[in-house]
């Protein structure tokens, strides 16, 4: 159980740490080359982002500029123009048919694209390697892709992140386990998110153990984990520990603590404290 649990967060790990790269080696060529069609099409333009407006053969009307909170941009020639909710795409036929009605393009060819994604962002908290806010630069971009945006989860991280989102009109909660997402390879279980979505992953659980231990202190709560495993993650008996009798405090409902005899092959869990006894022998 033990060596599976660990082949399971070493292929989260490396998940997440490839997915990073991946991203960062994807913006890179975002910036160098135009955006691909599924993502002109997917994305809405909002307040706050930046786009730029070029006309093939009419460097004039190459504008750079950024949609005001009322989804409004000023373009030369036209004016104020209401791009909010349009995709990239619609927003050129909107400029060129405006420059054609206006008898001053003939047929004009015009590109836009996003410079700077900021109306459409999500939150991600906790125990990433970097915390803060991301753009969904497509529509349905998935929690996997933004949490490689956020650097992936950090050492302290559990497996489960925590998406707070609100759908029709109503708070949702959803736990995403990431082992079983990367393990299964079913893409049904990672969910899309929308702008203002939130992620958060709390902290490892940890378990306790002291007495006649090697390494006493606190460690991390592997999944499956044993008692027998959780003495090993000690260091191991000293010369004068001994494995029977020993005694777990674990608590109940946040109040109560109970104390118990486990036998070694007893599942450990979150808080747990263990206590190795000295053999009288």
């Amino acid at each position: 159980m033990q060596t599976s649990s660990l082949l399971s967060r070493f292929l989260i790990l490396l998940a997440l740490c490839v997915s990073p790269w991946l991203a960062t080696a994807q913006q890179r060529d975002a910036a160098a080359a135009p955006q691909s069609l599924q993502q002109r099409d997917d994305y809405v333009v909002g307040a706050g982002d930046v786009i730029r407006v070029q006309v093939f053969q009419n460097p004039d009307l190459t504008v750079e500029a950024r949609v005001s909170e009322s989804g409004v941009i000023s373009y030369p020639l036209l004016g104020a123009l209401r791009i909010g909710g349009l995709s990239p795409t619609a927003v050129e036929r909107l400029i060129s048919d405006r420059l054609k009605s206006g008898n001053f393009l003939q047929n004009p060819q015009v590109t836009v694209n996003i410079v700077q994604f900021r109306s459409q962002q999500v939150s991600v908290l906790g125990n990433v390697n970097k915390p803060g806010r991301y753009p969904l630069e497509t529509t349905g971009m998935r929690l996997s892709e933004v949490l490689s945006l956020a650097g992936g989860v950090a050492p302290t991280g559990a497996d489960e992140v925590v998406l707070i989102t609100r759908r029709g009109g109503s708070s949702q909660r959803v736990e995403v386990d990431l082992v079983d997402l990367f393990a299964s390879g079913d893409v049904s279980k990672d969910p899309g998110l929308v702008a203002g979505d939130v992620l958060y992953v709390n902290r490892a659980p940890n378990f306790y153990i002291y007495g006649q231990v090697n390494r006493p202190g606190m460690y991390t709560l592997e999944r499956g984990m044993t008692l027998a495993q959780a003495i090993a993650k000690g260091g191991g008996l000293t010369l004068r520990g001994t494995d029977r009798s020993v005694r777990l405090h674990r608590r109940y409902g946040g109040k109560s603590v109970q104390v118990l005899e486990p036998k070694l092959e007893d599942p450990i869990r979150p808080d747990d404290l263990v206590f190795i006894r000295e053999s009288v022998f």
